[in-house]
């Protein structure tokens, strides 16, 4: 029989005082006090499952709001390679500011190849998401997975499942507290590594 790992990822919730910096790999907190969204998030999720997040404390904020809507979790799995990408210099500048210098770009602050000085492009940090992924998916062989992370993060391990080119994983929209549910099948005889399936991207939990 097959196993199947099913990695549910949930973008934490938003960021209002940062009054339009980039953050990246900053840690301002979250506005998650928002019962209504939480709990629905709490419906639609599975019980028993392995909870991931990143050193974050947005990422913390987010899952614990989810706790406290009805949803019993273990303590989370930190994983400080699920963080966002990390911007350098850009971080703790106004994300306008950066793009006009930079130039417009459609889905992210600059291409996915691109570097912020003293910081890392899009696609290296696709690099070290996907190594994160294979590692727990092996981990936690079968277990359904929530995994409370970045919009990066996600789009990211969306290029790791459906082999994308890094700049195409940019287009994918991840909202706040939304969830994107990707299942890892295997492995098999005739696919040693495994297999990915993408059943939904940016799911809003009936009753936000």
């Amino acid at each position: 029989m097959t196993e199947v790992t099913r990695w549910w990822w949930i973008r934490h919730a938003p960021v209002t005082s940062t009054n339009g910096r980039i953050y990246g790999q900053g840690d301002p907190p979250a506005d998650a006090d928002n019962p209504t969204t939480a709990g629905a998030l709490a419906r639609a999720l599975p019980a028993d499952a392995v909870l991931v997040t990143s050193q974050l404390q947005r990422t913390h904020q987010t899952a614990n709001a989810i706790r406290e809507g009805g949803l019993v979790m273990p303590e989370p799995v930190v994983e400080h390679d699920l963080a966002e990408q990390h911007l350098g210099d850009w971080q703790g500048r106004m994300r306008e500011e950066v793009i006009a210098e930079l130039g417009d770009h459609n889905f992210w602050v600059a291409p996915a190849r691109q570097t912020p000085p003293n910081g890392e492009s899009f696609a290296t940090m696709t690099e070290r998401v996907s190594a994160v992924i294979d590692r727990l998916t092996q981990t936690f062989l079968g277990r359904d997975i929530i995994a409370v992370t970045h919009g990066g993060t996600i789009r990211a391990a969306l290029r790791h499942a459906l082999d994308l080119d890094p700049e195409a994983a940019l287009a994918f929209r991840i909202d706040n507290w939304s969830i994107t549910r990707v299942d890892h099948y295997g492995p098999t005889d005739s696919h040693p590594d495994g297999s990915w399936a993408v059943s939904g991207v940016n799911i809003h939990a009936p009753g936000y």
